[in-house]
């Protein structure tokens, strides 16, 4: 409440508190108002001063009277209750006696006009705000599910800022006790499984889930129900928002891909994890990433000795330098730029800081654009992994944890391919090591630089059409803080030349994925919205893997990791292959290189015309 307000509020309570006092005189004492009232008069400052304090100590001018609720109305009948009681004792003590009676009743009174003159402020703001947008035909209809805490403080805003141009219509939850009850003028007329026809009947246009402590299976559950309408759904996204009065208009987002996937919150044995980043010097490769950033944050809370960020692109980089400066601000942060290709450069940094743990997060990912630049993926990912590990090793760190992929599993990408053979050196080099050499591997990410979902809304927001690679083509998704969560669990696990599998969930349809988030839009697809079958790309599979045929798999003490067992390559061997491969660096023709990288991974191998081939009928 600005200044200028809480001094008119304030002269207002003044005149309604002796206004009070003057009426309980003339109902008690009628036939001698003048006497009583001359009585008070002695008091009347003092009397009004012990009101406006108590006012002031509930926080009365604090609250927002336009969005005033059951709190402030609780806060202005205790007010008004322990002034009346003080005002009781001073007159009785200190000033002038005034009739019990007519200090009874004017606390009554005071209550009344006090709270009801801030009711009917409320009241008359909201027809003003309400009623000449209600019928307007440029509101957007809106269902809100959740007729809970979240729920109300929606609706509230919404009457608040009519420019958001939303017109709450209907209430939905599946208490029986609310239906057919009105909360903050919206009725409540159904519970979940009623949502497809009333959206119907009501003609709406938005959904709006407003349950924050919602759990993931109900979760689920209502957003399916949602996707059987027309309408646009969005969803308030946690318990917090509700905890810190936060679930505002402001907060609410797009149902997405991390709703329906519904993924339980991880369980982290923190105690593990501390014992080898607390009080560490930890580098992060790729530190700018997706994957890599995350890496950073999470590191950030168990308060290593410092944190070394290390990236070849300064942008990225440096929003997450910025980013940990202001949420870290006692976090000893290198940030440095450089690549993993450049030996010297990675010779300054082991020599300079004695480096503890390195996450090696650096690697070119996308599988088609590999394909094109073969050479660059096996300089970038395989001889700046080598150059990276062989730093680990000579400068003798405590635990090297290398990002991989599932795209390493039967690699038919180069990209995946080159991976693979990452991995193979981080097992070879555990052999002879004292560093404790492992490797994380898991699917897609979502939100992660080209993740498909992006390019899904974008797609989308043009109305269409929405490109699908295949129609049968499924991945596994992850979130990007879970992964980054997992891989430090991971390497509180390593031991060394482990290869550890995270739980991806089951494999989403790509194609599924793309008709959901276009019916979450308020669409239908292939009317509203058209998706196209655009073939498999070069070097792209139908599915992907997590294990490959020979590696076993045996579980941890976290259920969500596994670990495959180890594959051994000598590391004598590993570098007569990496010698031959090095020197055909400098060949025109690639397909020679991606024989010879088949030759060094056994499990590479190129598509077939069939797995790339789309019937153009699909």
């Amino acid at each position: 409440m600005s200044n200028w307000r809480k001094l008119i509020v304030v002269g207002i309570d003044i005149f309604l508190v002796n206004v009070a006092y003057l009426i309980s005189i003339n109902i008690t004492h009628f036939d001698n108002f003048t006497e009583i009232a001359t009585i008070y008069q002695h008091d009347c400052i003092a009397i009004t001063l012990i009101f406006l304090i108590s006012f002031l100590t509930f926080g009365l001018y604090n609250s927002l009277w336009d969005l005033t609720g059951t709190d402030e109305f609780l806060l202005g009948v205790g007010s008004s209750i322990v002034a009346g009681v003080v005002s009781i004792i001073y007159t009785r003590n200190f000033g002038s006696t005034i009739p019990l009676n007519v200090s009874v009743l004017s606390i009554v009174f005071t209550m009344f006009f006090v709270l009801g003159y801030r009711v009917l402020y409320r009241v008359y703001r909201r027809s003003m705000l309400y009623l000449p947008y209600k019928y307007a035909s440029d509101q957007k209809r809106v269902m809100i599910v959740g007729a809970g805490a979240a729920g109300t403080m929606i609706i509230n805003e919404i009457m608040a800022k009519r420019e958001l141009k939303y017109n709450p219509v209907v209430l939905i939850d599946d208490d029986p006790y609310k239906r057919g009850k009105k909360i903050s003028g919206v009725r409540v007329e159904g519970n979940v499984e009623d949502i497809p026809r009333i959206a119907k009947e009501k003609e709406i246009d938005d959904i709006i889930i407003a349950i924050p402590s919602i759990g993931n299976v109900e979760k689920i559950q209502i957003i399916e129900t949602c996707k059987k309408t027309k309408c646009k759904v969005k969803i308030i996204p946690g318990i917090y928002e509700i905890i810190t009065g936060e679930a505002t208009v402001s907060k609410i987002k797009d149902v997405d891909l991390e709703d329906l996937l519904g993924r339980d919150p991880i369980t982290l044995d923190t105690k593990g994890i501390s014992s080898y980043l607390t009080n560490k010097t930890i580098l992060v490769t790729g530190a700018g990433g997706s994957i890599g950033s995350e890496l950073c944050r999470q590191i950030s809370v168990f308060s290593p000795k410092e944190l070394i960020l290390f990236d070849i692109y300064e942008n990225n980089i440096y929003d997450i330098q910025n980013e940990l400066k202001e949420n870290f601000p006692y976090l000893k942060l290198s940030v440095l730029i450089g690549s993993v290709r450049d030996e010297n450069r990675l010779e300054e940094i082991f020599s300079k800081y004695k480096i503890d743990v390195v996450f090696h997060a650096a690697a070119h990912k996308h599988v088609p654009l590999m394909e094109d630049s073969p050479k660059e993926a096996i300089k970038n990912n395989v001889f700046g992994t080598y150059n990276v590990v062989s730093m680990a090793d000579k400068y003798k760190c405590g635990k090297f944890v290398l990002i991989s992929t599932d795209k390493a599993v039967n690699p038919t990408n180069i990209m995946g391919a080159t991976k693979r053979l990452c991995e193979m050196i981080v097992q070879a080099f555990d052999k002879k090591s004292k560093t404790d050499f492992v490797a994380v591997r898991f699917g897609n990410v979502l939100g992660s630089n080209g993740s498909v979902i992006p390019l899904f809304k974008k797609q989308i927001e043009k109305g269409g059409p929405v490109t699908v690679t295949h129609k049968d083509i499924t991945r596994f998704f992850m979130l990007i803080p879970e992964a980054a969560q997992l891989v430090l669990q991971a390497g509180a696990f390593a031991k060394g030349g482990e290869i550890f599998v995270l739980d991806m969930g089951k494999p989403v349809k790509i194609y599924d994925l793309a008709c959901d988030l276009i019916k979450l839009s308020g669409f239908e697809p292939n009317k509203d919205i058209k998706i196209e079958i655009t073939g498999l790309r070069p070097g792209e599979k139908l599915y992907e893997e997590l294990l490959m045929s020979e590696e076993g798999l045996t579980d941890t003490s976290h259920k969500k990791i596994y670990v495959g067992k180890p594959t051994y390559i000598t590391m004598e061997i590993l570098d007569k292959k990496l010698k031959e491969l090095h020197s055909l660096l400098n060949e025109e023709n690639v397909e020679i290189l991606k024989c010879k990288m088949a030759e060094i991974v056994p499990t590479y191998r190129r598509c077939n015309e069939s797995e790339v081939a789309v019937g153009k009928g699909e």
